[in-house]
């Protein structure tokens, strides 16, 4: 059997497939060299790092005569690979869309299926790796979890849900995994070029030294581009439901096209009053405190939606026409030149009256705070709205528990600094308890924590209630995971196939 690094950089991981072989080797009485050149093959676009790669090699394996036969100098993802290989690992390039080089972006968007929207380079590597495997041949690297559950790696979800067998993901947010800092958080993904089973291994870590012990979970194999609930154990909860579910609404704020303009501390007198709207944004919104900064949205359009005649307000008229050019100038003046003055959503006054709870777009607050109906909210933050404010409260405090954090944590990419995304499409995915059915005893208790800002409080009673509701309506479906031990990133092989890495590139 054969083994490709396709981005071999200094050696890494090659060295450690040698020196794998090289114990087989004296176990089973084989020639290492002849073994390396007709079973391993490398490649990296860096010639200074193979040039290094090729020297270590010669420095600790010197029975190895030439080595660097086996190691291409290229782009791998432009050049042409002739044979298919039964394993593939390693660790492709971490380099962001806006870093690719623009003579080969367009290159590149026509060769890959999977470059989509504004994919990052590893994506790629994905694509054209996958396609070198052979029937039943494994598929491991270790790199940026981002494709797994955002825009961009939408294509490579769909092509490996349809045309592969994905069998363990371990997520290592907040382990240190590399030997650089590095900004992205990383997973180790194992892929089969197979469609023989239902089921994948699922597993966390934080401690890179201890993936040995990790335990794993049991979950279905996705079966489309969308993967998000596949990670979100509570997705197979029948008994808690979604927020909108309980009849609640989510949403966005506005979106001007021109903050500038339409929003302003200093806008209070130059249009007249009764188009001005108290407006906040995510910058208010710091730690356990709400301050609002003073600023006002100008509101152009009459409470059926419509735009106002400007004619009949002099003032705001005045004002606009100031910004005639620049807000000519938008896409959505382009499409409707009368509309020249519009927001581009529309705003309507009724949602600055509800209560609401305010998410800032990055859910770096611990607390969760619920307008009582003073703010328009700008397209920084999400909210949520309907039931009385008493009910909101109980679903902020819930929202802020670590039991919709951690679910929270499993739909959404991480952000510099660990925090997650309030955003509508993640928001969506949470199950929570009935905010309608909750005890009365434990809804008093909670709303008591949430008010005092008691974060610990908000944890316990939210899991005595999450339990309280658990016990009322038994779920089987809660116990269905199964546990699995023992992992570690070279053994993967190990434990799916019927014999070792260090036995199966001797194999003729």
């Amino acid at each position: 059997m054969s083994i490709m690094e396709p981005s071999c950089g200094k050696g890494e991981f090659l060295m450690a497939i040698i020196h794998r072989l090289k114990e087989s080797a004296l176990r089973y009485s084989f020639d290492l060299n002849d073994v390396y050149h007709n079973h391993v093959y490398a490649s990296d676009i860096d010639g200074e790092k193979v040039a290094c790669c090729i020297k270590r090699i010669k420095a600790e394996f010197p029975e190895i005569i030439s080595p660097e036969l086996s190691i291409s100098t290229e782009d791998f993802l432009l050049a042409n690979h002739d044979r298919q290989v039964d394993i593939v690992i390693g660790n492709p390039p971490y380099i962001r869309y806006e870093q690719i080089p623009k003579d080969k972006l367009d290159i590149y968007k026509r060769r890959y299926a999977t470059f989509y929207y504004r994919a990052d380079m590893y994506v790629l590597f994905f694509e054209q790796s996958l396609r070198l495997l052979k029937h039943d041949g494994k598929h491991c690297f270790i790199c940026a979890n981002r494709w797994m559950k955002n825009r961009y790696g939408r294509k490579l979800r769909e092509l490996v849900a349809r045309c592969y067998n994905l069998r363990t993901i371990i997520n290592m947010e907040g382990a240190d995994a590399f030997d650089e800092e590095v900004l992205a958080y990383p997973a180790i993904t194992l892929i089969e070029n197979n469609k023989d089973r239902k089921v994948m291994k699922y597993a966390e870590t934080l401690d890179i030294e201890a993936l040995g012990t990790d335990s794993f979970i049991s979950l279905p194999i996705p079966e489309s581009d969308e993967w998000n609930n596949v990670f979100n154990a509570e997705t197979y909860n029948t008994i808690f439901s979604t927020i909108e579910a309980q009849g609640y609404r989510i949403g966005i704020g506005v979106a001007t096209g021109a903050d500038s303009i339409f929003i302003s501390k200093d806008i209070k007198g130059n249009v007249e009053d009764e188009l001005l709207v108290p407006s906040i944004n995510a910058r208010d919104l710091k730690g356990s405190r709400l301050e609002w900064k003073g600023r006002y949205l100008l509101n152009p359009y009459d409470k059926n939606g419509n735009l106002i005649d400007l004619n009949d307000f002099p003032k705001a008229q005045r004002y606009l026409e100031t910004h005639k050019e620049r807000l000519a100038s938008r896409h959505k003046a382009s499409r409707n030149p009368a509309a020249w003055y519009g927001t581009i959503d529309k705003i309507s006054p009724i949602l600055q009256s509800q209560p609401k709870i305010l998410l800032p777009d990055i859910s770096g607050n611990d607390y969760i705070f619920v307008d009582k109906g003073e703010y328009y909210p700008q397209h920084n933050i999400y909210y949520i709205t309907g039931g009385r404010e008493k009910d909101l409260e109980l679903l902020a405090a819930i929202l802020m528990s670590d039991y919709v954090r951690t679910q929270l944590n499993n739909v959404t990419n991480k952000m510099n600094g660990g925090y997650a995304r309030w955003q509508s499409q993640h928001l969506r995915k949470l199950r929570i308890p009935t905010i309608a059915n909750i005890n009365s005893t434990l809804a008093d208790t909670l709303l008591e924590c949430y008010h005092t800002k008691n974060l610990e409080g908000i944890n316990r009673y939210t899991n005595e209630i999450v339990r309280y509701e658990s016990y009322k309506t038994p779920d089987k479906k809660k116990n269905a995971q199964v546990k699995y031990t023992q992992f570690n990133f070279l053994d993967l092989f190990d434990q799916y196939s019927d014999n070792p890495i260090i036995e199966m590139t001797t194999r003729k």
